[in-house]
């Protein structure tokens, strides 16, 4: 059946779900352009383990047998498709380089030779995908999971030359993948998400190497990589137990413990501290991020309060780049803010928006407010000379003093200087007074931008543990 339903369901964001999906053919393009593949050469699937389970079919409906590493979810499969005959498929994980792929490719052919590149993004390794044109019977399987955190939405990838994908496609159940799932990719594979995914990627990769030194002055840390760590404890029970005691989960196979690895150093630390290594106390990350999708722009903004890098800044307004640029280099913390918006149209909605962008985020890095210095002052640069006043006190109240002769400054609209600031006040909750003069516009703005940034280093700084007000609260 393909007629809609009767009508639209009784769900918030049901637009369009009364009809049943097409092919995803806007997500197949989008995946290409990462993986770096023709469009012909992927076919999303539901899932790494959705690629997995079409390759036993394929296997199984020929009249052969699948030769696959003795674990999950290899093992399941083997249960459900209990394949015999020669081997029609041969499943291995990543084997570290395209050349060692291609050359096993060759070696097993014609059988199929299918990678699982799931955890490939946090091994900074060559993808298989790259020698796909050359191998008619490689499949290199690509998940959405661990990299871009849509473990429970189940979206994946299949690349393989288009006559493999054909033979793939044939034991595929119509109507594979639901419009929610594709929507959901969608969102997490926009340019504007690119940034911020790189640098949580590494931020992982770095997280794990802190992990496995330290457990590995303990137990043995079996080579890995992604979001996990192996370990081979005297006690595994024992351990398991404790780690839970620390609010740690973590999977028992056999004498090997499987450890799951956060982006958030302070759970990383209860799980060296569950094994004895306490690591040094430390503040909780003064970290935000700020997800904003309007019909203009889609933005992602993240921040983080304690650190003076990177700083990666992607609005396509250059100026208006160079000035967020400015407030994060003279507030000396870390800033990434990609935006994908209406240029086409005006510069007004991915200024706008990304500054509210901004002070979310900013307002969520804060959190309590707790011990910090919560005034700041200063700026002057050349003939002009931005008197800004700052305080972080939870309520908004924005005050701009300044005009400008020069209405762009290339694409960026000076008109727009004192919106900016209202709005970073409003999302980040700050009273943001600012008078600015000066013959120049270049230099009048850019000092306000410098100013704000100067202040807001003062005001963020760290002097204590309480909140800055006789309220107790701010």
């Amino acid at each position: 059946m393909t007629l809609p339903a009767p009508y639209p369901p009784l769900a918030s964001g049901g637009d369009g779900l009364d009809r049943y999906p097409t092919a995803p053919q806007a997500l197949a393009a989008r995946m290409a352009a990462i993986y770096g593949a023709p469009i012909e050469q992927v076919l999303p699937v539901r899932g790494l383990t959705h690629g997995l389970e079409l390759a036993y079919r394929l296997a199984a409906r020929d009249g052969g047998s699948v030769e696959a590493p003795k674990a999950q979810p290899y093992d399941s499969l083997a249960a459900i498709y209990r394949t015999t005959g020669e081997a029609a498929v041969v499943v291995v994980r990543a084997l570290g380089s395209p050349e060692a792929v291609a050359e096993m490719a060759a070696r097993v052919a014609p059988a199929l030779l299918v990678v699982d590149e799931g955890l490939i993004e946090f091994s900074g390794a060559a993808s298989a995908v790259t020698v796909v044109a050359d191998q008619p019977n490689l499949v290199v399987l690509r998940s959405l999971s661990l990299a871009y955190g849509l473990a429970g939405a189940r979206v994946g990838a299949a690349v393989a030359q288009s006559e493999t994908l054909a033979r793939l496609s044939s034991v595929m159940e119509p109507y594979a993948l639901p419009e929610p799932l594709i929507r959901l990719a969608m969102q997490a594979l926009d340019p504007s998400r690119m940034i911020e995914t790189t640098e949580r990627i590494g931020a992982v990769r770095r997280e794990r190497e802190r992990v496995a030194r330290g457990l590995g002055r303990q137990m043995t840390v079996e080579p890995g990589v992604g979001p996990i760590v192996m370990i081979r404890p005297d006690d595994p029970a024992a351990a398991l137990s404790g780690l839970k005691t620390y609010g740690i989960e973590a999977d028992l196979s056999g004498e090997r413990l499987r450890l799951p690895v956060s982006i958030k150093p302070e759970v990383n630390d209860r799980l060296l501290a569950a094994f004895g290594l306490t690591p040094a106390k430390r503040r909780p990350a003064r970290v935000g991020r700020a997800v904003r999708d309007t019909k203009e722009t889609r933005i992602v903004c993240a921040v983080d309060l304690d650190a003076a890098g990177p700083i990666r800044i992607e609005t396509g307004v250059g100026f208006f780049d160079h000035m967020l640029e400015q407030i994060a280099a003279h507030g000396g913390f870390s800033l990434r803010l990609q935006c994908e918006g209406d240029l086409h149209t005006d510069p007004h909605h991915t200024i706008e928006d990304s500054a509210i962008a901004l002070g979310l985020a900013l307002k969520q890095a804060l959190g309590e407010r707790k011990g910090i210095a919560r005034y700041g002052f200063v700026l002057a640069m050349d003939e002009a000379e931005a008197h800004v006043a700052l305080d972080l006190s939870g309520r908004p109240y924005p005050l701009f003093e300044g005009s400008f002769e020069t209405p762009y400054i290339g694409e960026y609209r000076t008109d727009l200087t004192a919106h900016v600031f209202r709005s970073l006040a409003e999302a980040m909750g700050a009273a943001v007074h600012i008078k600015v003069t000066g013959q120049d516009d270049h230099h009048k703005t850019e000092a306000a931008y410098k100013g704000f940034g100067r202040a807001l280093r003062q005001a963020i700084r760290i002097e204590g543990d309480t909140v800055p007000s006789t309220k107790g609260v701010l």
